[in-house]
């Protein structure tokens, strides 16, 4: 529908309307036996004609004005999370969050090692968004700690989507679970091997799929931080980590159905590292309890000994597979990390390992993912939806080792453990895409670790509450 300026129009119901009386003389002329109209006729002709050019007036405005409101004012809308763009999706701006409420209970716990209690695990606004088309953003600030601590901040550079720039704060492309978001884990808390490598790091990251998305790749530079820590403060020396990743989805574009799942890759980080008094850059080891049971040695002024520092060379590599087939999902993962140390003259190159296998099947029909789970039918008893939701089972083996070269001038025998292994089964029920009850059993069992023999065995039974969006 063709649009006319207003003047143009008025001009045009001007011309029509002389017309019309032009139009009505010229009858009264030519046949004089038909009565001329009346004043009052004229004057009601006139003003139906007025009232047609305002009406007409009137709607090309709104019409004007809804063009004009397409163009200028974002569109607002809920989609897994609040969703502002722009008409023309140059702009963008998703609003997400996410809670997770956790209960730990040990069971024979006679040391009393580790303590029951509620706890917030997480509590997470993300806010991701868009800029000139271009630039990709994502903050994401975790509030569920005694203090609010910055998980990532970071500016995306998406002028070729085959080789995209990351800048920030961000997860290192090393350990696979460590990768997936924390709402669409197996468990309550990742595998043994997530202690080896690093949670976030500041640095840049050039990244992207290739080939139809069948390969994936990531190259980063990094500050470099001990293992599975989130950095709170700026790099204290000149050393930086390099770290890479390749990941292949082979048969994803393919019909071979029972393949298209399946994900093979490999990652692996190097660096120099060097600590100090201050800051030693040494990790600590955690269960499934989040009970901390490797750690190194500190000062021991008694016996006049420095604390254990990081001092030179550290390397990782980590193998990684996942498959995904209907309701079936596993995730399999292996690290192996060098790193030296000192304390005081002594000097040594330990190297770590740890690995896991983990399995799930959902039991109701869905199709697993490695990016979360969505039910067939939400469960809404009040609106008469009674849909079982999604149930989920899974189970998990994993191991640690530490160097046995720790012991005793690097770690304490009698207070960390030299190995460690675990079992996790657990119980997962999706009410909705948003809302999910997870139940876990974990039995952890230790070698060293207590002052006479093994550190006990943890046996944690925990639940979550999680509300993500």
């Amino acid at each position: 529908m063709r649009t006319y300026p207003v003047r143009r129009r008025r001009r045009f119901f001007t011309i029509a309307l002389a017309g019309v009386l032009a139009t009505a003389s010229t009858v009264s002329a030519a046949e004089p036996i038909q009565p001329a109209p009346s004043a009052a006729e004229i004057q009601r002709q006139i003003k139906e004609l007025q009232e047609q050019v305002d009406r007409l007036n009137r709607e090309s405005r709104e019409h004007e004005v809804a063009i004009d409101n397409q163009t200028r004012f974002p569109l607002a809308q809920w989609k897994d999370g609040f969703l502002i763009n722009s008409a023309d999706n140059r702009f963008k701006l998703k609003i997400g969050a996410y809670t997770q409420f956790d209960s730990r209970i040990f069971v024979d716990d006679s040391p009393a090692l580790n303590t029951n209690q509620f706890v917030s695990r997480r509590a997470r606004l993300d806010i991701q968004g868009t800029v000139f088309k271009y630039f990709d953003f994502r903050i994401l600030p975790d509030f569920g700690g005694s203090s609010v601590q910055l998980y990532d901040a970071y500016l995306d550079v998406n002028y070729i989507p085959q080789a995209k720039l990351r800048f920030g704060k961000f997860k290192p492309p090393v350990g696979l679970e460590r990768l997936q978001s924390a709402t669409s884990l197996m468990f309550i808390e990742r595998g043994l091997p997530t202690n080896l490598v690093p949670s976030r790091d500041n640095g840049v990251q050039l990244f992207g799929d290739l080939f139809d998305g069948t390969l994936g790749y990531q190259l980063g530079l990094f500050n470099g931080v001990p293992d599975n820590v989130n950095p709170t403060s700026t790099d204290l020396n000149d050393d930086k980590d390099f770290a890479g990743r390749v990941f292949a989805s082979p048969f994803s574009t393919t019909d071979i159905s029972a393949l298209k799942g399946l994900g093979l890759g490999v990652a692996g980080t190097f660096g120099h590292q060097r600590g100090s008094t201050s800051s030693p850059d040494v990790p600590t080891y955690k269960s499934f309890g989040q009970a901390t049971f490797f750690s190194f040695n500190g000062a021991d002024t008694t016996n006049k000994r420095g604390a254990v520092t990081a001092f030179g060379d550290r390397s990782r590599i980590t193998p990684q597979a996942q498959y995904y087939f209907g309701s079936f999902g596993a995730l399999l993962e292996y690290v192996y990390e060098s790193q030296a140390f000192a304390r005081d003259a002594k000097r040594a190159t330990l190297n770590n390992s740890a690995w896991q296998i983990g399995a799930s099947y959902l039991i109701t029909g869905e199709l697993a993912s490695y990016k979360g789970i969505t039910p067939f039918h939400a469960f809404e008893p009040i609106e008469g939806h009674w849909g079982p939701g999604a149930w989920e089972v899974a189970a998990r083996y994993g191991e640690i080792n530490i160097d046995r070269d720790a012991f005793p001038v690097f770690a304490d025998p009698t207070k960390s453990a030299h190995r460690a292994n675990e079992f996790v089964f657990g119980t997962n029920w999706y009410l909705n895409k948003n809302v999910k009850f997870v139940l876990n059993y974990a039995q952890s069992e230790f070698t060293n670790g207590a002052k006479k023999g093994n550190r006990p065995n943890e046996h944690a039974i925990e639940t979550r509450v999680q509300l993500a969006f």
